[in-house]
């Protein structure tokens, strides 16, 4: 039978915006990091090497380039105390359309070849990254983790299909492997992907460029700040749960115009904005109740938007500095 060691653990999705974060932080804490990512082409390979720039060399920190749904990925798992699956394809919008396979590969079957590894390997904890995008559009706001889950995206659909592996993964393994299922609501902050919303906002505002803003700025979304989503991911380590969904929000909701009117501020720049229809597969609100979070992970925000903002903003900045030498 295999032995896990405290310090040994195992971050997918690793080189990614929030993978990275936890990784670093993990290692800060003393762990022994296995970092697993297959670089997929989804964003630039650049910004995710930029990701890792302060974990490459580090002691406590191994990187593995592999694909989850076809590498074995036993070897990596043997002896790990908890495994963070964060190794995903992202995008509402880019999931309808020929694009789906991607997501199904990605997203379904790599969570389902995980599950099975982490199984055999007796992994004693295991920490799933989803999203706020299992709910759709939701009757009433916020929702509880007990809500009615209808995705609208098929992105949220092989989101939800990935929680139901890990619970059926979850029965078979019975007691000898906690899962925690951490619903993250619209994260955002430092190494945020090219593609969302508030990253393309600052860079244009940055530039001076138009804002593409799809819809009317009134919906509202909860903003959470990656370092919360990080810290909830550590509290979700030794928390006692069996196999639970969490949501992890920011907490409070927040309408699109007011999250580009602290953007303005942030950037000391007077926003231009080109209003254009909303895109299928957008919600038109997100909104967390905290209470099984605080309740079970003892988790609760800690950075407010504006502040989020700013410190997005920063990175932003000196992002264009170093590439202007």
């Amino acid at each position: 039978m295999l032995t896990a060691r405290r310090d040994h653990v195992v971050v997918t999705g690793a080189a990614g915006f929030i993978g990275s974060h936890l990784a670093e932080a993990l290692v800060d804490r003393g762990h022994e990091v296995v970092g697993v990512d297959a670089f997929r082409g989804h964003y630039p390979a650049a910004d995710k090497w930029s990701n890792l720039s302060g974990l490459l060399g580090r002691p406590g920190f191994e990187l593995h380039r592999l694909d989850l749904a076809t590498a074995e990925v036993g070897p990596l798992l043997a002896g790990a105390a908890a495994v963070f699956h964060l190794a995903a394809r992202p995008g509402v919008r880019t999931s309808f359309g020929p694009g789906f396979s991607g997501y199904l590969q990605d997203n379904v079957l790599a969570t389902q070849r995980l599950l099975e590894g982490c199984v055999r390997a007796r992994v004693p904890r295991l920490v799933v990254s989803s999203s706020s995008s299992v709910y759709g559009d939701a009757p009433s706001y916020p929702v509880t983790e007990e809500s009615r889950t209808r995705p609208v995206s098929p992105y949220g659909v092989t989101k939800l299909a990935a929680e139901h592996l890990c619970q059926a993964y979850a029965g078979l393994a019975g007691p000898s492997m906690a899962v925690a299922i951490l619903r993250y609501f619209t994260v955002y902050g430092p190494r945020q992907r090219p593609d969302m919303g508030f990253r393309r906002f600052i860079e244009a505002a940055m530039a001076g460029r138009p804002l593409v803003v799809y819809g009317d700025g009134g919906q509202t979304r909860e903003f959470t700040y990656v370092d919360d989503v990080v810290r909830a991911s550590l509290l979700a380590m030794t928390a006692p749960v069996e196999m639970e969904a969490v949501n992890i929000g920011g907490g409070r909701r927040v309408s699109l115009d007011e999250a580009l009117e602290l953007i303005g501020e942030a950037t000391g720049r007077r926003l231009v904005v080109e209003r254009r229809p909303p895109l299928p597969g957008d919600a038109r609100h997100t909104g967390a109740d905290g209470t099984r979070g605080e309740a079970l992970l003892g988790y609760r925000p800690e950075t407010g938007l504006a502040a989020g903002l700013a410190a997005q903003v920063a990175w932003v900045s000196e992002r264009q500095r170093a590439a202007t030498g």
